[in-house]
This record gives structure tokens, sequence and C-alpha cells, in this order.
């Protein structure tokens, strides 16, 4: 660790962060299409060392999964330009009363997806909608707005942001929030696990380097320890584990123990993180045809399987009915389709210790697959007493390609709906986000039941149908945990990200996607062609038109 360095970087961004808080909106814009201009020229570096480091094969379907993270970076970089764009010729922000409801209750919704034709035309029977924090109303909505564009909104902060392992997209975002959407100078530090990205980041955001705006650093947990208590940074802002996070508030062994147990941080600063998920999948009994089971299979072992189990929104516990005839049905489906999905790299740190340990205490797991140095099986751990509240599955996030399933009963589906909704929310670990499968006749049934068991879910994001992981990807949902943690018992995080609407008291995203689609989406892992649609998604979003939409539909249509 070389501190005089860290102290030089701190310094310069000390320096710059006033005149970065009082920047005008069109030099702000000014970077913002600076870093646009140079993305498209790192994307392909960094989707080829993304694929290296991983152990992928150049050219096979699989591949073009990492090309989902610069089409994210892409698109919220658009999405942000247009919101200050609009600061800069209104001198206000607004966002559209048609797009506005408010539930029965009173709560506000904002749909924010599908935000063009182009998005109608990709995404065909989806929409998205940010519920806000009770207090928040039409009225209201814009002074419960980020204040970071507006004239004289205060003086500027120093945040050290400690970047993630384990996808290209986070750091970027991560950046994009604190600079633009909080008004932040950052100092920017790489997981050691990604540090091959470190000089792609940079390149794209050279002219924030340039003026002593962002700084980016690298090392280890000496690194990150000197910068979380260095006088001069004023936030942090962390993505990875609980486990960090309470290292670096509360302190490490028996002292950092103690700490935490009576509430006595060791650090006093403005704390932002997303910590990760034991990420639910309930599915709702219903008339299921034996073509829905093959759909949803595909649906949920993708979730499961891409990058290897290592993200924050993976599909972690599976509920089912106790009773559903077709469950069954399901879960051979499930067994099937791993055993003719391609093996990963277990390339994250610690996977094989992790799994090992959560192999010992439990009784029904089923490896599919032979396991190898560097390579996990996939791994079904099937039907865990849901009563088995400290069992890992439920009390940890998995980092790793496994699925832990459970049983719940109900006399009917609104029951079990209640109840699957109160187990995610008393057994498992985290809040960041968790999904409701749903026959349309089941729904039917449940009438406005599926919207109050939304309300009623504790997680940042939740969706129907369809991934958790799209309302990431689309930028204009906010992304974080659950509003209310305390630091003693912090869950998935504090705060959120991406939020290209600048929403400053969000309570949760909520997506919505048919329960059927066709053609196969470019993120089952079964589709053949994802490596040639999603490139092209990409290309989309660096110069968006009708044209290029088709061209990927009809990519997506070959497939």
């Amino acid at each position: 660790m070389d501190a005089d360095a860290l102290n030089r970087s701190i310094q310069t961004l000390s320096e710059r962060k006033d005149a970065w808080a009082s920047l005008p909106v069109r030099r702000k814009l000014d970077y913002l299409d600076s870093i646009m201009r140079r993305y498209p020229a790192v994307a392909g570096r960094q989707v080829s060392a993304c694929i290296r480091a991983k152990g992928i094969e150049e050219g096979t379907p699989r591949s073009g999964e990492e090309w989902a993270h610069p089409y994210q970076t892409m698109r919220l970089l658009r999405l942000l330009r247009a919101t200050l764009n609009q600061f800069e010729s209104r001198g206000q922000w607004q966002f559209p009363k048609r797009a506005l409801r408010a539930r029965a209750n009173g709560q506000l919704v904002a749909r924010v997806f599908p935000l063009s034709a182009i998005d109608l035309l990709l995404y065909p029977g989806f929409h998205g909608e940010v519920w806000m924090q009770e207090g928040v109303t039409e009225e209201n909505l814009a002074r419960n707005s980020v204040d970071c564009c507006r004239p004289g909104a205060g003086s500027g902060r120093v945040t050290l942001v400690l970047g993630a392992g384990n996808v290209a997209s986070i750091g970027p975002g991560d950046l994009l929030h604190k600079l633009l959407v909080e008004g932040q100078v950052c100092i920017f530090k790489h997981n050691p696990v990604v540090d091959y990205l470190g000089p792609l980041i940079e390149e794209a955001f050279a002219s924030l380097v340039e003026d002593g705006f962002l700084r980016f650093v690298y090392g280890g947990t000496d690194t990150g320890e000197y910068l979380c208590r260095h006088s001069e940074v004023d936030e942090i802002h962390l993505t990875g584990s609980d486990r960090t996070y309470d290292a670096i508030v509360f302190g490490t062994g028996e002292e950092g123990r103690q700490r935490k147990h009576a509430g006595r941080p060791r650090l006093h600063k403005r704390f932002t993180c997303e910590l990760g998920n034991a990420t639910p999948v309930i599915v709702v009994p219903g008339p299921w045809s034996d073509s829905d089971i093959q759909f949803h299979a595909e649906n949920i072992v993708s979730q499961m399987t891409i990058n290897c189990g290592f993200n924050c929104l993976s599909a972690k516990v599976l509920i089912l009915h106790k009773d559903w005839p077709q469950s069954r049905d399901l879960m051979d489906a499930i067994r099937t389709l791993l055993a003719a999905t391609p093996q990963r790299k277990a390339y994250y740190p610690g996977a094989e210790e992790r799994y090992d340990e959560v192999v010992a205490v439990n009784g029904m797991v089923e490896p599919i697959g032979p396991r190898s140095p560097g390579v996990l099986p996939y791994t079904i751990v099937s039907e865990i007493d849901p009563a088995d509240r400290d069992n890992p599955c439920f009390a940890s996030e998995c980092f790793m390609p496994l699925l832990a399933q459970t049983s719940l009963p109900g006399a009917d589906a609104a029951e079990f709906l209640d109840r699957a909704v109160e187990f995610s929310n008393q057994t498992l670990w985290g809040t960041l986000s968790g999904s409701i499968i749903v026959h349309p006749a089941a729904q039917r049934e449940l009438g406005v039941g599926l919207e109050k068991a939304i309300a009623r879910m504790r997680y940042g994001t939740v969706s129907v149908n369809q991934w958790t992981a799209l309302g990431y990807l689309w930028g204009s949902p906010t992304w974080g945990a659950y509003p209310g943690h305390l630091p003693t018992d912090i869950q998935s995080g504090a705060g959120f990200v991406h939020n290209s609407f600048l929403f400053d008291r969000p309570e949760k995203s909520v997506i919505y996607g048919p329960f059927r689609m066709w053609p196969k989406p470019a993120w089952f892992v079964t589709n053949v062609r994802t490596h040639k649609i999603l490139p092209r998604l990409f290309e989309l979003e660096c110069a968006p038109s009708i044209l290029r939409a088709l061209q990927v539909v009809f990519t997506a249509l070959r497939g």
C-alpha cells in the first residue's frame, strides 16, 4: 500500500469536491457525453477480459451474457443524460403525471418502464414501477427528488466506492449514481478479483479523472481499511457482503462482535451498500401445462446458473406448494436442464469452501455433474424444512451455483402466497430482490391479492414471472435493499443506485412480465443466440433507432 499516493488522490478530490457540487448541469452533461463517446471503444475489450477471467469459451452462447453489462452501463448513461438534460433545458425536474398512480392505500407509484417505442418492441408485455415511501405524493414528488442538480445544492463530499468482484456493470453504475445522482466526487477502489477491469473503466471515465473529480486505486484490505478511516473521506459505498460491511463498521474478531452487539460502531460516516440476498422464487400453484413447466424450468435454471450463481440476484430459494401436483414435474425439469447446462469455473474466491460448509449440514443434496478443481457441480438442496431458520441456505447468501428448495402448505393459492411471503420476510436472509411466478388463472383467482402480496414483500425489487435482473438492467427502476435496516442488522444494505429519475424516497421497484413469452428470452441459458443478440442490444443503446431495434428482434426470432 502506497499511503502517500492514496493521500494525494484524496487531497485532490477534497480540493475539487465543492467545485463538483456547484458545477452547472451543462458541464456535468459534458462529462456524461465524454463517457458515452469513450465507452463503446471499451466495451468489447471489457467483455473479452471477463470471458477470459471466468473461463468462458469465446463465441459460445454463454459468452454473450457478459454483453449484458455494457448494455446496462450504456443504458444508464443515456437515461441519466435525458434526466439531466431536462434540468438543463427547463431548470427543473418533473416526472410525467400520466405515469403516476396511487394504490388503494394512497401509496404513490411511478411507472418507469417502458420509456419508448423501442422498449415496447423489445420487451412486449413488460412494465416496471417504483413504489414510493409513505408521505410521498404526486404534489410533493418533485420535493422528494435528489437536489444535486439544483443551484446551491450544498457543499461537496468525498465518497469512497468499494467495487464489486462479480460483474462488470456494478462499478460504473455505482460511480454514476454517486457522481451524478448524489453529486459527490469519488475515489474508487477495485475489488482485487476484477482488477483487470480497472484500466478499462479509467479509460471510459478519463475526463473526470483528468479534472480531479475521480480517482481509481488498487489494493487489498489494508488499502480499503486505510481509505475507510481517512479523515477526508466523508462517505462510503460498498457492493459486497455483510461480513465486509461489519468488518468496516464494527471491526473484526471478538472486539468487532462486541461492538456490533452493543451497537457501538467504530466508524461514524454515512454508509450506503448493497450486500446480496438469499433470493426467493415463489411459485404459486396453478393449472400449468407441460410447456409452462418447461418454460419456467428454463427461467429458474437461468436465474440460478448465469455467472455461475455469483450474482446477488441469483435464484437461491425455490418455494413450492406442498401439495401442488406439478411440483415434482417442475423439479424434474430443473434437474434435466441442469444436467444439460455446461458447468462453469467457480472463479469467485472462497466458493468451494462455502459449498462444502453448506453441503455438510444438509441431507438431501443433489450434485448435478462432476466436481473437479475449480469447478463446482450445479446443486439442488431439496425439501429443506421451512422451520429450519438457521440452515445456511436460508440464513445467508449461498454465493455459488446452488438452489435450495422448500415447500409450504396452503388451502388455496391465496393462502399459500401469504405463507410464502411471510416465510420470505421472516426466515430468508436479505431484502434485495424476490420474485413470484403466477399462472394467469391463479392470478385471476388472486385478484387484488397479488398486489397486496407484492406490497407485503420487504424487498427492494419484486418481480412477477420474470427475473429481477431486468430491474437492475433497465436503469430506470431503483436498485437496492428494502429501506429501514439498522447498522447492527444491515441485511442487504442501505440506500440504492441507478435511479435515473432521481427519486429520493423509493420503497421498492416492481417488475411485471408475461407468464410465457416468445421468442425465448436472451437471458435464458438455453438460448443458443445470446452471443448474437446481446451485442446488438448494446449497439442499439449506443445509437437508439427503430431500425436497430428491429435488427435485435430479427436476431432473436432466428433463435
